[in-house]
């Protein structure tokens, strides 16, 4: 039913990210084998029914399936079916009469501005090429909220020393310019020149850039030091850093564009942490609170 060709529209119009063709892949193979077992649907996309659609989604909540993941499942077979209508494969979508089920939104776990500073100035990192990169790595994780895939893949052509600015590519292959502090740009201008680096901003001992997997290790281990939270991921410190920022003043609008949001609704899920923050700070301060 088209799915190498549905793949490849993917990555090549649509230029979603490795891991997000990957989601979807797997997302259609597993509704294509339940169609196929439980209705023998196998060629034709003009026989698959929202009826049909509707006992996927039925089957994978029974399974235990999170409402999230569900969604997004959902998410991969709209786009999946208006690829099809492209391709004059089908007339109509059976997404129209499909309800998604509601999924109650997580807030954003951070770490506590205290428990960063700790972080930074008081635990002791590794001597040496591991050390100062493992800590420069969780520094600008924290004072750019950028995602893992867009800082393993920073090369030092990307950053502007003169003009204290970072070049990121996100999603969909976007880039965004991200102001830098001076004293983390100079921070990266020593490790460079120190350890004579001259493609990857972030490499192994052996010279190539730093992997997924290690990254991970690395901020997993050293907030292991100084908190609790549930998830010690890259992601923590995006979060972090959203959090803070507006705690402190900064406009939403402006946050969106630093974490290369596409829309608004992505970076507003962290006001509910900062209104927590104002209750308790309305509560200590006002006389009749």
């Amino acid at each position: 039913m088209l799915k190498n060709k549905f793949v490849n529209y993917l990555t090549s119009e649509k230029r979603f990210s490795e891991h997000t063709v990957i989601s979807y892949s797997t997302d259609l193979t597993q509704f294509l084998n339940f169609i196929n077992k439980e209705f023998e649907i196998s060629t034709q996309a003009s026989e698959i029914s929202f009826q049909i659609v509707r006992s996927w989604i039925a089957s994978l909540l029974e399974k235990g399936v999170s409402p999230r993941s569900v969604n997004r499942k959902i998410s991969t077979l709209k786009t999946y079916f208006k690829f099809l209508i492209r391709e004059n494969a089908i007339t109509e979508s059976p997404m129209l009469k499909v309800v998604a089920p509601k999924s109650k939104k997580r807030l954003p776990v951070f770490i506590e501005e205290h428990q960063i500073e700790n972080l930074l100035n008081q635990i002791k990192f590794n001597d040496g090429f591991v050390g100062e990169r493992d800590k420069l790595i969780i520094e600008l994780f924290y004072v750019t909220g950028i995602r893992l895939s867009e800082l393993v893949n920073i090369k030092i052509s990307d950053v502007d020393f003169n003009n204290n600015l970072i070049k990121v590519l996100g999603k969909r292959n976007k880039e965004r310019l991200i102001p830098l502090s001076i004293s983390i740009v100079n921070e990266l201008e020593f490790f460079i020149k120190k350890y004579d680096l001259n493609q990857y901003l972030f490499t192994n001992l052996g010279g190539t850039k730093v992997y997924n997997k290690l990254v991970y290790r690395v901020v997993k281990k050293y907030i292991s030091k100084i908190s609790s939270v549930s998830k010690k991921s890259p992601h923590i410190l995006r979060h972090t850093f959203a959090t803070h920022m507006l705690n402190n003043g900064a406009d939403i609008n402006a946050i969106k564009e630093l974490l290369g949001h596409a829309n608004l609704s992505a970076t507003q899920v962290y006001t509910h942490n900062t209104i927590g923050k104002l209750k308790s700070i309305y509560k200590q301060a006002h006389p009749r609170a």
